[in-house]
């Protein structure tokens, strides 16, 4: 393992590498753009080294918000033949080159958590993003919810988990006709047993496609898209970034109209998450009413959003036994568990960053273990995209953003920490 005090200077030399002035990049070639969360996990890191520099990483994701309130997954700040698909592809009509789809909305969370550094110094910063944020999570709730408060994704992108196991049986009925050739660019920078398929990337961009030729209109596409998913990271990551929009408001001296009734609807959409065959809360079809029956990291974020667990204690102990790294993506008892590809096994410092603040504030011991356990393994296998969740290798891009501001932000012993712990 390597020396603490020589993994601070690392990560704040990764975060300082991938920045490209006003934005930072995942990693070098692989995501060679802006991407939601990526930055909003940036900005927490840049916390500790810049709070200055954290507060420009949000504005500048918030620059490209669409019309409507959306925040695209993928800001094209600068055209880089090196990563398909561009923005040519896409066709956003935001006032910055995106994506047509967005990401977990995390910004409001990792915002408090910035602010709450330095509340004084931040105050009028947070102020002019606050609506903002607001307005995105209210194109949630008129562009996704499902009907009965669940929130939905259009496209595996969206919900950041892009490969698991949750989406392969309504991928597999995509018939991904019309799609141009294509040469794909990820697997020119990692080993392609890590990501994931070529008939995953089919249809991935035959539902880019969708959206491209309608211009991404969302009622269009509530009737045509084949894949429309009630999903458990982002009905639980917009529940709790809805509960910190509230404190923030109040904070701010501002009205919070209207979030109070959102957290009360995703409360009820959450419940109907829960599927008693697995014993977690899990991805539903809204198009075939289905269950995924796959439990994934996903689902232990209902102590982030506030949710109770009911018997989630019991499976997630059953799924660390399996590992001994943080939280596998997927059930290592399941046929479909891959501990090297993307979100079908591997472990993700960010995700276990979220789950272990929910068990922390519901008073929970693992909280604490699973800080540990990350540390440990970004200690074994470096800032790694993700990793193996038996040893701790590591897997995907190398020198990545989000897992360098997880370690200064929370899993450091040296770097003064958030303040989330002791405020909750």
């Amino acid at each position: 393992m390597k020396d603490m005090r020589d993994l601070d200077t690392e990560a704040a030399g990764i975060l300082r590498a991938n920045d490209r002035g006003g934005y930072s990049v995942p990693t070098a070639g692989l995501y060679p753009y802006q991407w939601n969360w990526d930055s909003a996990f940036a900005a927490y890191g840049y916390a500790f080294l810049d709070i200055d520099r954290a507060w420009v990483e949000l504005e500048t994701l918030f620059a490209g918000q669409w019309a409507d309130g959306m925040v695209p997954h993928i800001l094209f700040h600068k055209v880089d033949p090196s990563y398909f698909p561009g923005p040519d592809i896409w066709g956003g009509v935001g006032p910055v080159p995106s994506s047509g789809i967005s990401q977990p909305p995390i910004a409001a969370t990792m915002a408090r958590l910035v602010w709450e550094l330095d509340k004084e110094a931040g105050q009028a910063r947070m102020a002019a993003l606050f609506p903002k944020m607001v307005a995105w999570h209210r194109w949630f709730m008129a562009a996704r919810d499902d009907g009965n408060g669940a929130i939905c994704l259009t496209h595996p992108w969206e919900a950041g988990r892009d490969n698991a196991p949750d989406w392969d049986g309504p991928m597999k009925r995509i018939e991904p006709h019309g799609i141009a050739p294509y040469e794909r660019r990820d697997t020119g920078h990692v080993d392609a047993d890590m990501r994931p398929k070529k008939a995953d990337y089919d249809r991935y961009l035959y539902l880019v496609k969708q959206g491209h030729d309608c211009g991404w209109d969302q009622a269009h596409l509530r009737e045509v898209n084949p894949f429309r998913m009630a999903d458990p990271t982002m009905t639980f990551s917009l529940l709790r970034a809805t509960r910190d929009l509230i404190w923030i408001g109040e904070e701010l001296g501002t009205s919070t109209e209207g979030l109070s009734d959102m957290v009360v609807r995703m409360e009820s959409g959450a419940a109907t998450l829960w599927n008693d065959t697995i014993a977690a809360y899990d991805v539903r079809d809204t198009k075939t009413g289905a269950w995924a029956n796959a439990v994934s990291n996903a689902a232990f974020l209902c102590w982030y959003a506030g949710i109770d667990p009911k018997s989630t204690a019991h499976t997630y102990a059953r799924v660390q036994s399996k590992v001994r790294f943080g939280v596998a993506s997927h059930d290592p008892d399941s046929p479909a568990y891959e501990p090297k590809r993307y979100w079908r096994g591997p472990s993700w410092a960010m995700m276990n960053m979220l789950i272990a603040m929910g068990m922390d504030e519901a008073g929970l011991p693992e909280g604490a273990a699973l800080r540990q356990q990350t540390a440990d393994m970004i200690a074994t296998g470096g800032f790694a995209e993700y990793f193996d969740p038996r040893d701790g290798a590591p897997a995907g891009g190398q020198n990545f953003t989000w897992t360098a501001a997880v370690w200064l932000g929370w899993c450091s012993p040296n770097v003064r920490r958030g303040r989330w712990a002791q405020s909750h």
